[in-house]
């Protein structure tokens, strides 16, 4: 039995099959030593040492650990499994209380690696129940140097150093391994409790039993010394599974977000804030240990970071996630129609809803539109998987999919949608600082390479390095990177290069290089294949697929240059999406607004899909910028600038059927009629161009 104020020390010592000392636990390997004796606190008293041999799934020990210990794989294989030797602990640690006439005890370690970094994680893994004595103990280094203000660091100390700080004459050697450790931390107890210093043991370090949830609001401050990203994570991971990963560090209320993809689902990354620095940099020396079968990354991250993904500032939010200790789930596919009592009624009587209609959260867009989500929320386990084996059940005609989920995840899904502008805008205007045009190589020519895999976090800087003595043969402005919808980087870049063979040497040096901790695959390609990546095409060992922007009867006129003309880009405006009402005597009226393009600007890369050509490294990447109302007249009237009226709206369809061509769009917009006279010889155009200039409709579709 344990206390917060304990009269008694039980002082524990322990080893593994890896590595030893500062590094101990950071390689997952199994417990094999343990090593206590009780320390009667108020009478100075010690009971029996008791040295245990635990027996290790894998006995391959390192040679660190065989040269410190002495331990070999045989004398090990004789020895109890570590659930019997933790019966043994706490059986022989009762007894010898009991002889010391004492109830109470606390563990007493060398520093915090034994409790938090071996033994909680181990018995996590292998299911096996600790007692409680093992949430609660003294880090002796931390106690020594409060009542030595003048001993060096904790992080510093050993065993060792406070033997000798203190002038304990103990000689390693004439002791077994664990035998000595333990008798001296004993002799250092009985110093710190001498009359000189008088020290009290009062404030134990604890580890939390189990994770708690909770919301996190947008304004918290979270330091960025408690936060980590962890990656490669299952995608069927929860809050608690990554708790149980971290079993032994406290994290936070609420401190487990995990990410989501811009499909709304969840990417294998978690970010977790712990409650101290102290935890974070435990938890980093978990790089690569294993959940199941994955090893799992970890990182050090921002608090803006956290906050970014868990930070919410819906009151409604905040107030269904205010309910403590609770499992949630999400639903995703309910049908539009659905209402809470429908959902209460596909759940059924075996898993109730914590509050009833209080307990279900409906996701919809600002105009309170149901995006098809909810949020349930459960008092226990039982009913939460009762809940989970209704998995793709039906309601209405539709399946629903049901899944664990978190709080941050109600935070970011919640974010993402109420974020969702009503009608999508064209992406911000830049300025453009254009070099002279140099345009991207067209045609079968292989001068070009690709870079696939690269680490989202890598520059043109990074790329320019991973290339080498290669750098010299690329062309001016032939770095490419590919940005995905959200305009992060995809992993893709291409490169032009001088010329085929160089793009061959560059290919076979330089495939499955290393950059940073990640391998890229490099192959050679032609700038036709590069465009067409580029306007949202894909190209992967089944061919190259077009855009799906082209519809197949229009591919064919773009296969030597899948670009929109300069002359039609004008048409491209960003006051053009939503334009207000008109009448033509205001379109006369009004003076139109004119966008500047830089002289010389020839193209205009437009992609509807995930890939936008990256601004400014793509030499044909151009803007836009609303001319002031002064400038409208001069530029109206300068020979070398050709100006369109905007009698129309530019708008961009989305969800077409890959084979609808133009016939279909024209007919879809059938009644919107006007005679675009003003544009006959305005502007010089393909015969394809104008066709589509010239049909009777009020829109333009690119």
């Amino acid at each position: 039995m344990t206390a917060s104020h304990s009269d008694s020390l039980v002082v524990l010592f322990g080893a593994t099959a890896g590595a030893y000392g500062a590094k101990l636990g950071s390689d997952e390997r199994e417990l094999i030593l343990l090593v206590w004796q009780v320390v009667d606190l108020q009478n100075k008293k010690v009971g029996t040492l008791h040295k245990s041999l635990v027996k290790a799934d894998n006995l391959d020990l390192s040679d660190q650990c065989r040269e410190v210990s002495g331990l070999t794989p045989e004398g090990l294989g004789k020895a109890e499994p570590l659930d019997r030797v933790l019966q043994q602990f706490s059986q022989l640690v009762s007894s010898d209380l009991k002889v010391l006439g004492r109830s109470s005890y606390t563990l007493c370690s060398d520093g915090q690696l034994l409790i938090r970094q071996v033994i909680h994680p181990e018995t996590s893994k292998k299911n096996f129940l600790l007692s409680d004595c093992f949430y609660s103990f003294y880090d002796l280094r931390k106690e020594f140097h409060t009542c030595y203000p003048s001993s060096a660091a904790v992080k510093d100390q050993t065993i060792k150093t406070m033997a000798e700080y203190l002038g304990l004459g103990t000689d390693e050697a004439e002791e077994d391994f664990g035998v000595w450790q333990v008798k001296t931390m004993v002799a250092i107890i009985f110093s710190m409790l001498s009359e000189g210093c008088n020290h009290i043991f009062t404030e134990p370090e604890t580890v939390k039993h189990k994770y708690e949830t909770g919301p996190c609001s947008k304004s918290e401050t979270v330091d960025s010394e408690t936060v980590i990203r962890a990656r490669g994570l299952p995608w069927q991971s929860s809050d608690q599974d990554i708790a149980r990963f971290f079993k032994g560090l406290n994290i936070a209320k609420g401190g487990v977000a995990l990410c989501l993809n811009s499909q709304g689902r969840r990417n294998g990354e978690a970010l977790v804030r712990f409650v101290n620095s102290e935890q974070r940099d435990l938890a980093l020396e978990r790089h690569k240990h294993h959940m199941g079968s994955r090893y799992i990354e970890v990182y050090k991250a921002t608090g803006e970071e956290f906050l970014k993904i868990a930070g919410g500032t819906s009151n409604e939010v905040a107030q269904f996630l205010s309910k403590e200790n609770q499992v949630i789930i999400r639903m995703r596919g309910l049908p539009f129609t659905a209402t809470q009592e429908d959902v209460l009624g596909f759940l059924g009587p075996e898993c109730p809803v914590t509050g009833g209609k209080e307990g279900l959260l409906f996701v919809k867009y600002p105009d309170g539109r149901p995006t098809g989500d909810a949020f349930v929320l459960f008092s226990c386990e039982e009913y939460a998987q009762n809940a989970l084996k209704k998995h793709k059940e039906i309601l209405g005609k539709r399946y629903i999919e049901l899944f664990r989920s978190t709080a941050a995840e109600v935070q970011q899904v919640l974010n993402r949608y109420m974020s969702t502008p009503l009608i999508p805008t064209l992406p911000t205007p830049i300025i453009p600082v254009i070099p002279p045009p140099y345009t991207i190589a067209t045609g079968s020519v292989r001068d070009c390479v690709r870079l696939r895999g690269l680490p989202y976090t890598a520059g043109i800087d990074d790329i320019l390095e991973f290339m080498g003595d290669a750098t010299g043969d690329i062309k001016p402005h032939g770095v490419h990177m590919v940005l995905n919808q959200q305009g992060r980087p995809s992993g893709d870049a291409f490169i032009q290069m001088k010329s085929a063979d160089k793009a061959f040497m560059v290919a076979q040096k330089c495939h499955k290089k290393m950059m940073k901790d990640r391998y890229v695959e490099v192959f050679q390609c032609s700038g036709e294949e590069m465009n067409f990546v580029l306007m949202g095409g894909t190209l992967n060992r089944s061919g190259l697929s077009p855009p799906p922007c082209l519809s197949p009867p229009a591919y064919a006129a773009f296969q030597t240059a899948a670009v929109i003309p300069a002359e039609a880009a004008a048409l491209y405006q960003p006051q053009a999406l939503l334009p207000s009402t008109r009448t033509p005597q205001a379109s006369a009226a009004a003076p139109p607004t004119v966008t500047y393009y830089p002289a010389q600007a020839a193209q205009l890369y437009m992609n509807y899909t995930a890939y936008y050509p990256s601004p400014p490294v793509s030499p044909t990447t151009v803007g836009y910028i609303a001319a002031p109302p002064g400038a409208v007249a001069a530029a109206a009237t300068a020979t070398h600038t050709p100006i369109l009226p905007q009698p129309g709206a530019l708008v961009r369809m989305q969800g077409l059927p890959y084979n609808t061509g133009m016939k279909e769009i024209l007919s879809f917009f059938q009644g919107y009629q006007y005679a675009p006279d003003d544009y006959n010889g305005l502007i010089q155009l393909s015969d394809q161009a104008r066709s589509v200039l010239q049909a009777p409709k009020e829109w333009v579709c690119l």
